[in-house]
């Protein structure tokens, strides 16, 4: 752990809130300021920020969407058929996923790129058994292309993965810190919650997750971390118990 970590009475350092986390951020994510794409720079930040919480001893696994590429909804909506645009969607979270490998990687951050699409020539295939034990060894595991299915966001993803795993939160990456009442961007009066039940969110349309994330981590009581990915060391703040956040349901 780093200098920031607080030693305890017995001279050891605190354990981490969680042992084993789900990363879920958007593609958006990875394009800064240019609007489109990636952003080498931004990758390489965020990168930092995982090995920050690798470094705690903290298994990772990390979905990553493709909007900054490709986003399958709008393609269907300029009418391009629904299930291929989801294809094209899934294929750009490769991308996403093989550029934050080679920034971690970079760092020094062993890493596995795992297609729920085969794709042997780039990155493996998803066995979970396989992905358990490449989390077992400390490597980070970015799960890409979806579900493998058409008709379900990197959220359900997400989710999906992270149970499947055995995850004990899912860290949503966003650019506030937490879940508002309303946009906080556009709205001055907003208010943020510390804690919302999922059934809050689902009701008062939160946006937090689309309601098949939010319904599959309420059925398996998974809790959803939302804070800010822009604010450096927030994440690993978080880990360490402090940071500003909300916590849904869990």
């Amino acid at each position: 752990m780093s200098d920031q970590a607080q030693t305890t009475a017995e001279g050891e350092t605190p354990q981490p809130t969680y042992k084993r986390v789900m990363l879920k951020i958007s593609g958006e994510a990875l394009m800064g300021d240019q609007g489109f794409g990636l952003n080498p720079p931004t990758v390489e930040r965020i990168a930092r920020e995982v090995k920050t919480v690798h470094d705690m001893g903290v298994e990772i696994c990390m979905v990553i969407g493709g909007g900054n590429i490709f986003r399958g909804l709008q393609g269907s909506a300029q009418g391009m058929e629904r299930t291929t645009a989801d294809y094209m969607g899934m294929l750009a979270t490769v991308m996403n996923a093989l550029a934050m490998q080679s920034a971690l990687e970079g760092i020094g951050v062993y890493t596995r790129v795992i297609s729920a699409i085969p794709m042997d020539q780039v990155c493996e295939p998803y066995i979970r058994r396989r992905a358990v034990r490449h989390l077992e060894k400390k490597r980070v595991c970015i799960f890409a292309a979806g579900t493998g299915n058409p008709y379900f966001t990197t959220d359900t993803a997400a989710t999906l993965r992270a149970n499947e795993m055995a995850c004990e939160a899912i860290f949503k990456g966003t650019k506030v810190d937490g879940v508002y009442d309303k946009d906080p961007v556009k709205n001055d009066d907003a208010v943020r919650y510390d804690t919302v039940s999922y059934d809050d969110v689902l009701a008062k349309r939160l946006g937090v997750m689309d309601a098949s994330a939010i319904a599959l981590a309420r059925d398996n009581n998974l809790p959803i971390i939302v804070f800010s990915l822009d604010e450096p060391g927030g994440f690993r703040g978080i880990l360490d118990g402090q940071g500003t956040y909300t916590r849904v349901g869990g």
